[in-house]
């Protein structure tokens, strides 16, 4: 790690804590806004420190709205503990175009060329920028996953099947493995899903309490929503029932993947987390 934290001296540097996930899986939550550790804020000098004490992995969601200077993300690699894992979502500009209420109070930052470019995985110089950034931000935080999200409105159209197939061809996906969440008529196409992810080799990214990806692959990401009739209503509270089913699902994909990563992004998504890895460590 020497040279990447030139803005640490030597007499502040943070000692990382230990920590990190159970054998074969990790639990975390998409996001870490409004966090408050179990114990008091006075043993934890930022709020990575303290949510990476209590969880294993963070999908850094920060990165979707704005990506982050390469110092800020040296701070958060380096203050969370020591065996703390992060996967990280993609940059709204290469998946969001900035019509998308996602882009409110960030456009007015953008030029008139990219404004024009942005969104849809399309294969243009300014989303390929897009990429390359969001590469260089996951690679300082040793994240291995970079979430894809794409909008409902990017729906499975033969120009959108066109454009991802030329993005995820030119890219550099070095050291890092890509996983789709699709939304919209994608998921009344499961069969164009298993061939764009079997061709790159894509994670199929699913809520494990409603579907299962279509396509197997070494790791397993799941990001529950919550079990509202609107799939993305987050407004949910799992009960302890829907935790021990949950549980019982992660115990039996264990034994066929390397690893299996649980993200929550719910409402309550910090107490579900906990309540999921205590049941789970119990079975």
């Amino acid at each position: 790690m020497s040279g990447k934290f030139s803005w640490l001296t030597n007499n502040k540097l943070i000692q990382k804590l230990t920590g990190g996930g159970d054998k074969g899986y990790r639990i975390g939550t998409c996001g870490y806004g409004f966090y408050e550790p179990p114990d008091d804020w006075e043993n934890y000098s930022t709020p990575i420190q303290a949510y990476s004490s209590d969880f294993g992995v963070l999908e850094m969601n920060r990165t979707f709205s704005k990506l982050p200077s390469i110092e800020t993300a040296e701070k958060w690699f380096y203050n969370a503990s020591k065996d703390f894992e992060f996967t990280m979502r993609a940059w709204q500009a290469i998946t969001h175009p900035v019509d998308s209420p996602t882009w409110r109070g960030f456009k007015n930052e953008l030029s008139i060329e990219e404004k024009k470019s942005y969104g849809y995985l399309r294969p243009n110089e300014e989303v390929f920028e897009a990429w390359e950034k969001t590469k260089e931000i996951a690679d300082t935080l040793e994240a291995k996953i970079i979430v894809i999200q794409t909008p409902n409105d990017f729906d499975c159209s033969d120009k959108n099947k066109r454009n991802m197939r030329e993005f995820l061809s030119e890219i550099d996906s070095s050291n890092i493995e890509i996983a789709w969440e699709p939304r919209g008529d994608w998921n009344d196409n499961l069969d164009e899903v298993k061939e764009i992810c079997s061709e790159f080799n894509l994670i199929h990214v699913v809520d494990l309490m409603r579907n299962k990806p279509v396509k197997d692959h070494s790791i397993f990401y799941t990001r529950l929503h919550g079990l509202n009739e609107y799939p993305y209503d987050y407004d949910y509270n799992y009960s302890e029932d829907e935790l021990l089913k949950l549980a019982k699902k992660i115990k039996k994909l264990i034994k066929n993947h390397d690893q299996v990563y649980c993200l929550f992004n719910n409402e309550e998504m910090y107490e579900n987390g906990k309540e999921l890895r205590e049941i789970t460590r119990k079975l």
